[in-house]
């Protein structure tokens, strides 16, 4: 009987090492695969907000005013340096943007270390400059996802601030 039960095993081991080195899927299995890497997911969220130092201190600090129509964009590089992904999003009223992308791009992998956020625009006619408060005008790179869950990784970013021509800081730098 242990004998059987070894032979059995034997010839179990056996078929599944030689199931590996044939290395052909059967269709089921490669739907599947395909399927689940459609439904992996990147969300790069985030806020974008008006900060005028016009205002007193007190203001300044906490009265940011959140900008609704403002583009923040996403792009992705290999490690090629090559660009594989860009994706952008505008604002709702409370200021809010939410980028979604496929975690893989064709049949490129997307690694979001390799990815840059940045501030692309304001429609607000007086809060249109960009600050480098967070990183939102030189961008910011992806490090620590907020949310692992299943099939989808979450990054939540900033917030990143606009602010007044009145408020902008002149270039002193001589390059």
């Amino acid at each position: 009987m242990a004998k059987d039960a070894i032979f059995l095993l034997t010839i179990i081991a056996s078929s599944l090492i030689m199931g590996s080195f044939a290395g052909s899927w059967n269709e089921e299995e490669e739907v599947a695969f395909a399927k689940k890497k459609v439904d992996e997911s990147i969300h790069i969220a985030g806020k974008v907000l008006c900060q005028d130092c016009a205002e007193g201190w007190a203001q300044w600090v906490n009265g940011t005013d959140p900008i609704k129509g403002a583009k923040v964009s996403v792009t992705c590089m290999d490690k090629r340096k090559r660009v594989i992904y860009y994706g952008s999003d505008l604002t709702d009223k409370m200021g809010h943007f939410d980028i979604i992308m496929k975690k893989y791009q064709g049949k490129k992998p997307v690694d979001p270390k390799l990815c840059h956020l940045r501030l692309v625009k304001s429609p607000d006619p007086i809060c249109h400059i960009a600050t480098n408060f967070a990183g939102g005008k030189s961008g910011v790179k992806l490090r620590r996802p907020t949310m692992v869950y299943r099939d989808t990784i979450k990054y939540i970013v900033g917030p990143f601030y606009y602010t007044t021509p009145m408020c902008d800081e002149p270039d002193t730098t001589n390059d």
